[in-house]
C-alpha cells in the first residue's frame, strides 16, 4: 500500500508537532513552570497516540489526537491570554508553577538580546548571595515570545485536527468498502 497525501501529512505535522513541542518541554523545565510542563507532557503523549493511530490505521487513535488537539488550541489560547494579561490573569502570578515558586517564564531573563543586571545582597553568602535587578536590552520581551510558541501550537494543532478529520473518514470509508465486498 501506497502512502496517502492525508495520511503522510498527517504524520508530517505530528512530527512537527512532536518537535516543537519537545523545544517547548525544556524551556518550560528551565522556567520551571509546572503547569506547562505537565501540559506539553500529556500532550507528548497523545501526539504519539495520533501517528501510532495513523501508521497503523487505528481510527480511534486518530479520533482521540483530533480531541487533544482542540482541547490543546484551548490551553495554548489560555497561555495566550495569561501572558498577555487579558482579563485578570497577571503573567507575574505563579498560577503557571502551581504556586510552589516566583520562577517565570525562561525566556524573561534570557530572551534574544537580553543582559541580566545582577547585584549581590549584603549579608548573604553563597548560591543565594545574588539578586537580579532587572534585564534590559531585550530584543523581543518574554511574553511575546511565550505567545509566538502558543500560536505556533494553535497553527499546528489546527492543521492536525483537520488531517486527523480527514484520516478518519478515509480509515471509515476504508472500512465500509471491505465490508461490502
Amino acid at each position: 500500500m501506497g502512502c496517502c497525501t492525508g495520511r503522510c501529512t498527517l504524520i508530517l505535522l505530528c512530527t512537527l508537532q512532536l518537535i516543537a513541542a519537545l523545544e517547548r518541554q525544556v524551556f518550560d523545565f528551565l522556567g520551571y513552570q509546572w503547569a506547562p510542563i505537565l501540559a506539553n507532557f500529556l500532550h507528548i503523549i497523545i501526539i504519539i497516540l495520533g501517528l501510532f493511530g495513523t501508521l497503523q490505521y487505528r481510527p480511534k487513535y486518530v479520533i482521540a489526537y483530533a480531541i487533544w488537539a482542540a482541547v490543546w488550541v484551548t490551553w495554548n489560547v489560555f497561555i495566550m491570554c495569561f501572558y498577555l494579561e487579558v482579563g485578570d490573569l497577571s503573567k507575574e502570578s505563579d498560577l503557571l508553577t502551581f504556586h510552589v515558586s516566583q520562577h517565570q517564564s525562561w525566556w524573561s531573563e534570557h530572551g534574544p538580546g537580553c543582559i541580566r543586571k545582577e547585584a549581590p545582597i549584603a549579608g548573604m553568602v553563597g548560591l543565594e548571595s545574588h539578586s537580579y535587578v532587572s534585564v534590559v536590552g531585550c530584543a523581543i520581551e518574554y511574553q511575546y515570545i511565550e505567545v509566538m510558541h502558543s500560536a505556533m501550537q494553535i497553527l499546528l494543532a489546527l492543521l492536525g485536527f483537520v488531517y486527523a478529520c480527514y484520516v478518519t473518514s478515509v480509515f471509515t470509508e476504508e472500512e465500509d468498502s471491505c465490508r461490502r465486498k
